[in-house]
């Protein structure tokens, strides 16, 4: 094994070298004699390459003596070349920068002013609560379905003059508006009265999640069996009692809350907005320091495959077709990724500086909040961002809105 290394600059390097054959050969035969029966050749050819891999690593960093908890990110493979007498190889690595967290930086904080709150906000932010938590009743004057009632319908759907598969209930309760059915239908259910027998046409969207149903046209028998409305609760202790669930709750006590709701909201919506962006764009102006360039290079290729996700078929078959223009595009993000890099490295510097760490209770009381905010079921969150490791994400960012909101005087 055959290892060169070069120092690109204080933090970014370059390990080249060669593995030869003979090598591969040796750790092959040893991962042969110990691998069990079931393993296939291909798969042992991928663990000695593997393991020849960290040991060419190992070697380029011994050399000039960094260690792994001086690493930042992964090693990104530059070449990776199959010649007759071996594999030819360059990776580069990067150490942590130094960041002096001493110079002055609190002179790029904005001023701004606490946003003020509009009584009839909080008046009407009321009156929509005493509606949703109204118990839906039946309507007491005979009139037509209107968007927002209850409705108790059968119905049964039908393609091409065939009863649909799981298309038919009956004594079914659906909210007019909820959107919960194929779109079209509770917009045709508007003017219905009870007993009212009609026949729905309707065509699924292209994009229906079942496929067989995708962009056909279908018909629904429905009849309306009742129709329920909500009255709105009175403004008064009984509705404070019922959100609160206690019974020594007050209007005042519910006034008070929703006036610090909207003040919180208010306040979210000016940072994220207007504070935060310029807190970032002042820090990364005052803070100079080489950045990872591996790390750099795997936030863009996030960056792609994020962007990716929205591309229609047509992009993502003319990018993977022209290479310049892909590369185009790869490059068209690097500054967004640099910024985003050295935003990450100066925030983590600056917590650190200032003792601001968050708890695992922390991020999993944020996430509960979020889903409450958000209408969402919190353990489901909570295992979302578990299941596709966004957790570590998620403590990334309350560390950031700590720190700011330090910086803005704010207590968080």
């Amino acid at each position: 094994m055959q290892v060169s290394v070069e120092k690109i600059d204080d933090i970014n390097i370059i390990i080249r070298g060669t593995i030869d054959n003979s090598e591969l050969g040796d750790t092959l035969r040893t991962l042969k004699k110990e691998a069990a029966p079931e393993m296939s050749d291909d798969s042992l050819q991928r663990e000695a390459e593997g393991q020849l891999l960290h040991a060419f690593i190992d070697k380029g960093m011994k050399e000039i003596d960094v260690t792994l908890e001086a690493l930042l990110g992964q090693p990104s493979f530059r070449k990776y070349e199959k010649h007759d007498t071996g594999l030819y190889l360059e990776v580069e690595i990067s150490t942590h920068p130094e960041i002096d967290t001493n110079i002055q930086y609190m002179d790029i904080v904005p001023e701004y002013t606490q946003p003020t709150i509009d009584p009839k906000e909080i008046e009407k932010r009321l009156s929509e609560m005493a509606i949703q938590k109204a118990p839906f009743t039946p309507i007491k004057t005979d009139r037509a379905v209107q968007n927002g009632d209850l409705v108790v319908i059968d119905f049964e759907g039908f393609l091409d003059g065939r009863a649909l598969e799981g298309g038919s209930a009956e004594q079914y309760k659906l909210k007019v508006g909820s959107k919960s059915f194929i779109p079209g239908f509770e917009e045709k259910m508007l003017g219905m009265k009870i007993n009212e027998e009609k026949t729905i046409q309707l065509t699924f969207p292209k994009e229906y999640q079942t496929k067989a149903l995708a962009g056909q046209e279908t018909e629904f028998n429905v009849k309306l069996h009742e129709i329920q409305e909500q009255i709105p609760m009175e403004l008064n202790d009984a509705l404070a009692q019922r959100i609160f669930d206690d019974e020594t709750a007050t209007l005042d006590t519910l006034k008070k809350r929703m006036r610090e709701k909207i003040r919180s909201q208010a306040f979210s919506d000016l940072y994220n907005e207007q504070l935060k962006p310029k807190i970032i764009k002042g820090l990364l102006t005052k803070f100079d320091f080489t950045l990872p360039n591996n790390v750099v290079e795997q936030e863009i290729d996030a960056k792609i495959n994020e962007k990716a996700q929205r591309m229609s078929k047509e992009e993502h078959a003319l990018y993977k077709k022209d290479k310049e223009k892909f590369d185009a595009f790869r490059a068209s993000l690097k500054v967004e990724a640099r910024d985003s890099i050295k935003a990450a490295l100066i925030v983590d510097a600056l917590a650190k500086k200032e003792n601001i760490e968050v708890s695992e209770e922390e991020v999993l009381s944020a996430l509960s909040t979020q889903a409450i905010m958000t209408g969402q079921d919190a353990e489901e969150i909570v295992a979302y961002y578990k299941e596709n490791n966004l957790m570590t994400s998620a403590k990334v960012g309350l560390i950031e809105d700590k720190l700011f909101s330090k910086m803005l005087g704010v207590e968080k």
